[in-house]
């Protein structure tokens, strides 16, 4: 999830009544829910929502119930409502445009992107915003919570020209770190999934992909620089610990909820002396704290969705009225077959 350091869900109001919020409010099941909101006050903005998305990973988990009771506090959304298991709103991917306050801060009319739940309109402070560039377009920008979630992975991998990476797992954030890796002088990336549909998508985005029967046959994916494991798999860890090479770093990126995980720690592992990292948007890496805080890393994430061919990540799109049936479709019969699936209000 894309995690952001802002004070909880503001104060409702009775005024504006008419405005709606999508809650969880049972496994596998939510509904819209009249949201009222207060006229923001100084140094507060109220947007008006363009564009949402779905975290097939981390809201899959919320809307099925899978947040483990140990992790109720860790996985609070910056604005969520609610409490565990539910009712909740949740979500962290909102694109609008600021239709009431922020002149102070230059933010009156501008699209800005928000860590916030589905919500037709809300009142956050003003410094919870990051304007969207004039070159991104705002059905575009809902990718930048997980190009967020990408650029700290690449942090956390600590990558160098020429290395030989695999990253597994093709789903959106899978593709995003493929896509920030390949950019790295004579580096060769390449995903490995299991998913025959998503050779179209990492095509367009000009990656090589293969399947993991394939990589264990091939000689050119054996002992490598470092390896990324996003496929929300046990199987694919499995395979991330198998494909390092001496010394090498695998970072894990996939969140499992109350899923148990058997490590496979044995074999090699302590003789190639391997480093396993885990890899959560909620901390900045210690090497780049000092320097880097959230608000900036946003800001690159939203700078980097300029390019045209990302377009491809984002594979459907439901009306904000269809939410509650698009929820469950996007995280039960089709999770094989989405990426990003956007909500459009």
């Amino acid at each position: 999830m894309a995690s952001n350091p802002v004070a909880g869900a503001l104060p409702v109001s009775t005024t504006n009544p008419e405005e709606k919020a999508f809650w969880v409010t049972g496994p596998g099941s939510g509904e819209l829910r009249p949201e009222a909101l207060a006229e923001p006050g100084p140094g507060e903005v109220r947007v008006r929502t363009q564009f949402t998305a779905i975290s097939r990973g981390t809201e899959a988990l919320v809307f099925h119930g899978r947040v483990p009771e140990s992790q109720y506090q860790a996985m609070r959304a910056p604005f969520q409502a609610g409490d565990f298991p539910w009712p909740v709103k949740y979500g962290y991917i909102s694109v609008g445009t600021v239709e009431a306050g922020g002149e102070a801060e230059g933010l009156a009319g501008q699209r800005v992107f928000c860590l916030h739940p589905h919500q037709s309109a809300y009142v956050v402070p003003a410094a919870a915003v990051v304007p969207v560039p004039d070159e991104v377009p705002s059905a575009r920008a809902v990718l930048a919570a997980n190009m967020e979630t990408a650029i700290n992975a690449v942090w956390d991998l600590q990558p160098g020209p020429g290395d030989r990476i695999a990253v597994i797992g093709a789903g959106v954030v899978g593709l995003l770190v493929a896509w920030l890796l390949r950019g790295i002088p004579g580096t060769r990336v390449t995903l490995i999934d299991s998913n025959p549909g998503r050779e179209t998508v990492a095509t367009a985005l000009g990656l090589e992909i293969g399947t993991p029967d394939a990589a264990r046959e091939n000689p050119g994916l054996q002992g490598l620089d470092a390896v990324v494991h996003a496929s929300g798999n046990p199987a694919g860890l499995e395979q991330a610990l198998a494909l390092a090479g001496v010394e090498a770093r695998v970072v894990e990126m996939s969140w499992y909820g109350d899923q148990p995980v058997p490590a496979p720690l044995g074999e090699a592992f302590h003789s190639r002396r391997l480093t396993l990292r885990s890899s959560q948007v909620g901390r900045i890496p210690p090497e780049r704290a000092a320097r880097w805080d959230y608000r900036r890393r946003l800001e690159l994430a939203l700078s980097l969705l300029a390019e045209p061919a990302l377009d491809a990540l984002i594979t459907s799109e439901d009306a904000f009225a269809d939410l509650p049936a698009a929820m469950a479709r996007v995280t039960g019969p089709e999770a094989g077959r989405t990426l990003c699936h956007r909500i459009r209000y």
